[in-house]
């Protein structure tokens, strides 16, 4: 048997890692201002959370969701504490497409609406209602193209009024920095009316944290920049470090019935451990200020270069915390290529013109310049 081949892929296996740093089977060491799409937030093999998961495989990796499992009530109290919503309730899955089809489903039982407005260039995932919402035609089947979703622009509150005056939407989603989408940012005036504007006609504001939360913009939600409080929050990705793991936050106005979400998988022993894991080097190692202080920099000193002409083809750099974009007026391809190739440094990318920074939050001062050295090489050549 083959695989299925669906990814373009760079001849080069990574065998393990270290924070931000990788190595392939040959030896090589790679920074990584990637990790491996946002995933890794605590560092690659962080010894507690090793250690973490290690211990709970010795006791118990799984079992299901019909008896009590201390670890979500645990996992809940500490997620509650630590972004700030204590008073809302925690619904585990395992993907972030999950989270978001759960929110999306959860809204229309809540309200009985099947319409939902997104955001231009949209990326919420690749199941049912999660690829509906996306705003990538090439990606949306025909069996998922359903007539569910309008897509408006970005901070244009008028065009939302507009579709939610109808009243009939069942919920809005948005990502507050767009990732697939080029790092775009929502801005406060728009989010602030958004909020106003669901309370008026019952519609369930979602917000998408699957990538640009859980400390990676430099406050624990992008949100939280906006003075906004969601309905429902979904998050993934950065949650446990690279296990498979996904929630959603749920506000207390939603009500739960049995049976009517569910999963098989979801909250397992061994994927709470691991998020508990996370919370705990996240809270003691201050990644979340450190997101904000070397995304700043990062930010910052790229800004000042590309005025200064020092970075030929970059137009723009923009962004929040360990999440940035820098747009180029070439194709990100062959920069990008030469990055990994000749500097040994992985970047993400978006569009066809955009490099995507998305490191491990415990990034260094050291490693961040270290990667402006190497980019400037590159850009230079």
């Amino acid at each position: 048997m083959e695989l299925f081949d669906v990814y373009p892929l760079f001849d080069i296996a990574i065998d393990h890692g270290k924070g931000c740093q990788v190595w392939d089977d040959k030896g090589q060491q790679y920074l990584d201002l990637y990790g491996g799409h946002a995933v890794i937030s605590v560092g690659h093999c962080h010894p507690h959370y090793v250690q973490a998961m290690k211990n709970q495989l010795d006791k118990l990796g799984f079992y299901s969701n019909s008896v009590q499992n201390p670890l979500q009530k645990e996992l809940a109290k500490r997620l509650g504490k630590a972004s700030g919503y204590e008073d809302y309730q925690l619904f585990l899955i395992n993907s972030g497409a999950e989270a978001n089809e759960n929110a999306l489903k959860l809204s229309s039982f809540y309200n009985g609406r099947t319409r939902v407005l997104s955001l231009e260039k949209a990326f919420h995932g690749r199941t049912s209602l999660a690829v509906e919402v996306t705003n990538n035609p090439k990606i949306i089947a025909p069996i998922n193209a359903n007539g569910h979703v309008t897509y408006l622009p970005m901070n244009d509150l008028p065009a939302w009024e507009a579709e939610l005056s109808k009243g009939d939407v069942c919920a809005v989603i948005i990502e507050c920095i767009q990732g697939v989408g080029g790092i775009r940012l929502v801005n406060k005036e728009f989010m602030q009316g958004l909020r106003q504007l669901c309370d008026k006609y019952n519609t369930v504001m979602i917000c998408d944290e699957i990538q640009c939360g859980y400390g990676r913009s430099g406050k624990f939600f992008a949100h939280q920049f906006f003075d906004v409080k969601p309905d429902m929050i979904t998050v993934a990705k950065g949650i446990c470090n690279g296990f498979p793991m996904a929630g959603v936050l749920i506000a207390p106005k939603f009500k739960p019935v049995y049976g009517q979400l569910g999963t098989t998988f979801g909250g397992n022993h061994l994927a709470c451990a691991g998020a508990i894991a996370v919370l705990d080097i996240i809270e003691n190692e201050k990644l979340v200020e450190n997101a904000a202080t070397v995304g700043k920099y990062l930010i910052d000193t790229l800004t000042a270069e590309m005025k200064a002409g020092k970075l030929p083809h970059v137009v723009d750099v923009r962004g929040e915390g360990l999440m940035i974009g820098i747009e180029l007026d070439i194709p990100y391809k062959e920069p990008r290529t030469r990055l990994i190739k000749e500097e040994h440094c992985f970047t993400g990318c978006a569009g066809t013109n955009i490099i995507r920074l998305l490191p491990p939050l415990c990034l260094s001062m050291d490693e961040a310049r270290d990667f402006i050295a190497r980019f400037k090489r590159v850009l230079n050549a």
